[in-house]
């Protein structure tokens, strides 16, 4: 079967010299794995874009014309009704036909300045936007301090299992 999870589209070049293909498939598979999850069968798509392309996509989806770190767009809605309980995860599609969980748009210069601003890695912190980015495409949220507690505490296992620290 393909093992390729991550299908990878630069907009920005600056993104394919930071490695976002490699980064983004190791932190998918991370999350995956840490949900008991095998990561062969599915696929998500992930730009790298830069700011004005993420504030545009910002402004059509959101209605805030601005940059932001990462979006992400669920194939399918995947949330749940109860705060804090986990969603029902997808089935494996095979290789012919595999299960799109959606996409995922980063920006480079929003993430270079979180990075330097937090004291973190540019690809460590990378690594957790798509982390983070790819558990809402699972139905994972933050909206109420149930979900946030869930869903964090998926983060930092998943990127204890790539050698990351804590983020939060």
């Amino acid at each position: 079967m393909n093992n390729t999870l991550v299908d990878i589209v630069i907009e920005e070049p600056r993104w394919e010299t930071a490695g976002l293909e490699a980064i983004s498939e190791r932190a998918c598979k991370a999350a995956l794995e840490e949900l008991g999850v095998t990561p062969e069968g599915f696929l998500v798509c992930v730009m790298g874009c830069d700011d004005a392309r993420i504030a545009e996509l910002n402004a059509d989806f959101r209605g805030k014309p601005k940059p932001t770190n990462v979006l992400s767009w669920p194939s399918e809605e995947r949330g749940v009704e109860t705060p804090g309980d986990s969603p029902d995860l997808p089935e494996p599609g095979d290789e012919d036909d595999p299960e799109e969980l959606g996409d995922i748009a980063i920006a480079y210069d929003v993430c270079v300045a979180e990075a330097k601003e937090q004291g973190k890695s540019f690809e460590d912190h990378v690594t957790h936007l798509v982390l983070h980015g790819f558990l809402h495409l699972l139905g994972y949220d933050h909206m109420t301090e149930q979900d946030a507690a869930l869903m964090e505490g998926i983060e930092t296992r998943a990127l204890a299992r790539l050698g990351i620290a804590d983020p939060y």
